[in-house]
């Protein structure tokens, strides 16, 4: 709607929305970005169900850590106690020349196993130094 003023000019009475999306938009930006920084935590991340494999465990020689239904700690077919764990974990890193902060260990668990057990397994793991842990499970397969 525009209204005559005095002296010719004219004044336009709408309001104009550009400003205010252009803001709205870079708030949503911002939020968006910020957000997943917000929640830290255990940086497990678990897989899921109908995931594909990851390729570069195949490829490489990754350092895997099973446990087996009764308990038992396994690095390959060698058997650890919770307390060598660490240790050995620590020394397979160095010997295969691994920076074992940027390098990632795999834990393999059977259902069977105690939750409480896996998490001090993962804890072992972490105590020597290793910051990428990773969960390796089976894919589902689909019984249709």
């Amino acid at each position: 709607m525009q209204t005559q003023k005095p002296g010719g000019r004219t004044v336009m009475a709408e309001i104009n929305v550009t400003p205010f999306v252009d803001v709205m938009l870079v708030l949503l930006i911002i939020f968006m970005v910020t957000t997943p920084i917000l929640y830290q935590g255990v940086d497990v991340k678990l897989p899921k169900t109908e995931s594909k494999s990851v390729p570069s465990i195949d490829r490489e020689k990754k350092v895997v850590v099973t446990l087996n239904g009764d308990g038992e700690i396994f690095i390959e077919k060698n058997e650890y106690t919770l307390d060598e764990l660490r240790v050995e974990v620590r020394r397979l890193m160095a010997s295969e020349g691994k920076d074992i902060e940027t390098e990632s260990v795999f834990l393999r668990a059977d259902t069977s196993v105690p939750y409480g057990t896996v998490v001090e397994v993962m804890s072992e793991i972490r105590n020597a130094g290793v910051t990428n842990l990773g969960l390796i499970t089976e894919p589902v397969t689909s019984q249709r």
